[in-house]
């Protein structure tokens, strides 16, 4: 892989997760603040990257895979993206709004497989090289991030006020019509599939892999997996919003930290993972999970602020420790035959299923603790994943019996 090549594939991710990270943090923030959405409707609205995920292995298995360039469907997704987001910064109300963010997410969902594909064809050692093109995108989520708190301000109180955080759909916009362009000067990403190929829907769903779920230890992780998510949901959802409401300073660069925590746990993972084992892992990232939401339960704005931080930065050890170590004893399980059903299951099951389930649900708990005055009970709605993932922990120690997992650098 040339200098060129690496820069080209290191400003894509940059750009993709720029994109991602430069309005989704937000949103929830948003939709309370200049649309009124209750928790119901910010539900739906965040629900739409469930939708996604689950329209992307169509997408990619049915269109990306067989008849067209990667890049190219890449470029034409962002452009109709860039169109979306500029029509959701001119949306005055929830009603105009919902329409516009489920097809956005129907649009960029296919992209994070994308990217990958992309990035893959170019490298001859994708094991040592992804690593560091990949790192960019942590990089642009973080940027985005620090633009939106230090830069621009839109999250300050007097500027959530004027309504300025609609200015993200537009700053996304631009990014997303320049990624669009950008796109169509990547190298070469030809079809992987003959187009007279035959591909089963069981081909793309990865529903081959069902035969995984014949293996108790395996459907024990695959329902934990699922059922995580729920508490998660909470963490996208709702984070936002409730430090912007407790009168966080420049809430949406604090929480970068999570993106930071994320690449230093992914350096001490092999570590932590050959050193305790694969079951000690996933549960101490169950645990964390427990221990954020307990941190931001009794943690405020004031001299309790510190715990709120250390909230958001569990987040690499919440990350790492659970969804990439279960994507790799998802690989040791599923040998070479079922390598990419697998991955491609666990995925439809945890972002799809899992975390539509999740957003619901978080929904609901949040319009259960709003008080008369619009702001909300928020120790009591953290309690709710608090408990949740402390249960899921519990019942994942018991019924998952301990075995030798290796970790593998590629993954």
């Amino acid at each position: 892989m040339t200098k060129k090549v690496q820069f080209q594939l290191s400003l894509m991710m940059f750009l993709e997760f720029f994109i991602w990270g430069g309005w989704f943090v937000t949103l929830g923030t948003y939709l309370g603040d200049n649309l009124n959405a209750t928790g119901a409707q910010t539900a739906m609205a965040f629900s739409t990257q469930s939708w996604g995920a689950i329209v992307a292995p169509f997408i990619i298995g049915l269109i990306a895979d067989r008849y067209f360039n990667a890049e190219r469907i890449l470029g034409f997704l962002h452009l109709t993206g860039a169109v979306l987001m500029y029509l959701m910064y001119q949306s005055t109300d929830f009603t105009a709004f919902y329409p516009l963010v489920l097809g956005y997410m129907i649009a960029y969902m296919p992209t994070l497989a994308l990217v990958n594909s992309v990035s893959f064809n170019q490298m001859k050692d994708p094991a040592k090289e992804f690593s560091f093109v990949r790192v960019f995108g942590t990089i642009g989520w973080i940027v985005a991030g620090l633009t939106i708190s230090y830069v621009f301000l839109w999250d300050a109180p007097e500027a959530r006020e004027q309504g300025m955080l609609r200015n993200t759909f537009l700053m996304v916009a631009v990014a997303s019509a320049v990624l669009g362009l950008f796109s169509f000067t990547l190298p070469k990403t030809p079809p992987k599939v003959d187009k007279d190929e035959k591909v089963s829907l069981s081909d793309i769903l990865g529903l081959e892999a069902l035969k995984l779920l014949k293996d108790k230890n395996f459907l024990v992780f695959f329902i934990a997996s699922v059922l995580i998510c729920i508490p998660l949901a909470f963490y996208y959802q709702y984070t936002n919003p409730f430090l912007a409401e407790i009168g966080v300073n420049n809430p949406t660069g604090k929480m970068t930290i999570g993106q930071a925590s994320e690449v230093l746990f992914m350096l001490l993972l092999p570590f932590f993972f050959k050193r305790f084992g694969f079951k000690l892992t996933i549960l101490a990232g169950m645990l964390a999970w427990t221990v954020r939401y307990l941190l931001f339960a009794f943690g405020d704005a004031g001299e309790l602020a510190f715990m709120l931080i250390i909230g958001i930065a569990l987040h690499g050890i919440c990350y790492d420790f659970f969804f990439v170590s279960g994507q790799i004893y998802t690989d040791s399980k599923a040998g070479k035959k079922y390598k990419s059903a697998a991955q491609g299951l666990i995925t439809l099951a945890t972002y799809g299923v899992g975390m539509l389930i999740g957003f619901w649900v978080a929904g609901q708990v949040a319009d259960s603790f709003l008080l008369e005055d619009g702001t909300h009970q928020w120790k009591d709605i953290w309690m709710y994943p608090a408990g949740f993932a402390f249960v899921v922990m519990i019942i994942f120690a018991i019924l998952f019996k301990n075995e030798k997992v290796e970790y593998k650098e590629e993954i």
